[in-house]
């Protein structure tokens, strides 16, 4: 089981964003969202100010999927 945050990447690409503008807006680090890119896991609080200033619920930037083993 994994996290996919390719939720996020859509709707920056909808509010016509890129990655360094949620980063200056959210306060994160560049290894920060290069772990969301990678979908590392990151610290809930990271969560928590990505959908502070996307004014956004975490279910619209991120979900859980399932792996074989996780079944």
């Amino acid at each position: 089981m994994y996290i996919d945050y390719s939720k996020l990447w859509k709707l920056l690409i909808d509010k016509k964003m890129k990655k360094k503008d949620l980063s200056v807006m959210a306060g994160l680090s560049s290894s920060t969202v290069s772990k969301l890119s990678s979908n590392q896991n990151v610290n809930t609080k990271v969560l928590v100010k990505i959908c502070s200033a996307l004014q956004c619920d975490i279910s619209d930037i991120a979900e859980i999927v399932m792996t074989e083993g996780n079944l």
